[in-house]
């Protein structure tokens, strides 16, 4: 049985050094990840087993040829991850006749002149996975709009607190629509809906997706120990190397939560999975 993983984390967005709309701890998070995945021995730290893009190598292209390279031969058993760190967005489904939704966007780092990579796309880049094989999706990002509500609010405390927000406003062609009409849902990323609830079953969802924050929130990273991290992957890697493999995916999400809750921050994970595999151990 296969053991892979595609871990991506973007501080450096184009262009290349200063001006971009940079982050600091997206790429300390991979590094979080690929260790905790390689000590737990979910995924060994092996170049045939684990791919790692980061900044200036993290393009829309070279994403969507490691996603097409994560999931190449998968079969039954597989244990197969994809980790992404950075800014998300939303944009307007122009495709369609009209316009009746937004669709959730992950941002490379050429995003301004590749275009980001919409829901649309992973979808694509997953549908064809065999049944019995295990994709856990991890996404430590912001996608939703309402969040910029809370932007606001917490700008003052973000310069003292040095938090900083992974969350990119939609581009000016997009965004044009999505301001003519603030009513238009925004449809989660990878599936049609999104709720409320810390936990989200979903019939038929052929992976597992843990969300660094709810739609309507902001998911942040701050210095911890000193060093820049996000605190979604901060805090999911301490949970999950201090508890191992034996715990199921709900539990890990509930002590992610929890711990998260100690260090007050606000941002509130999100599991989303079929009920059979919230219920299983994590990774399997």
């Amino acid at each position: 049985m296969a053991k892979k993983a595609l871990l991506v984390g973007i501080n450096d967005y184009a262009p290349i050094g200063a001006g971009g709309p940079d982050l600091r701890g997206c790429v300390n998070d991979v590094k979080d990840m690929a260790n905790t995945l390689n000590v737990l021995g979910i995924v060994p730290a092996e170049p045939k087993s684990m791919r790692i893009l980061t900044d200036g190598r993290a393009t829309r292209a070279a994403i969507l040829k490691g996603l097409a390279w994560l999931v190449a031969k998968a079969k039954k058993g597989d244990t197969l991850i994809f980790f992404y760190s950075g800014h998300g967005s939303y944009v307007a489904d122009v495709d369609k006749d009209e316009i009746d939704k937004k669709d959730e966007t992950i941002c490379p780092h050429d995003y301004a002149s590749a275009g980001m990579i919409r829901d649309d796309d992973l979808r694509d880049a997953f549908s064809g996975l065999p049944a019995g094989a295990n994709l856990d999706v991890f996404l430590d990002s912001c996608f939703s709009g309402t969040g910029t509500r809370e932007l606001g609010a917490l700008a003052a405390a973000s310069a003292e607190n040095q938090l900083t927000y992974r969350y990119i406003e939609p581009p000016a062609d997009y965004g044009f629509f999505l301001d003519s009409d603030p009513t238009i849902p925004v449809r989660g990323i990878l599936k049609p809906s999104r709720g409320e609830k810390q936990v989200v079953l979903v019939r038929g969802l052929n992976h597992v997706l843990w969300s660094g924050c709810r739609d309507n929130q902001t998911s942040a990273e701050a210095p911890i120990g000193g060093i820049y991290r996000g605190i979604f992957t901060y805090a999911l890697c301490k949970v999950l190397r201090g508890a191992g493999t034996g715990v199921t995916r709900r539990q890990a999400d509930a002590r992610t939560c929890a711990y998260i809750r100690s260090l007050d921050y606000a941002q509130v994970p999100q599991l989303e999975g079929t009920e059979a595999s919230i219920r299983q151990k994590v990774f399997t």
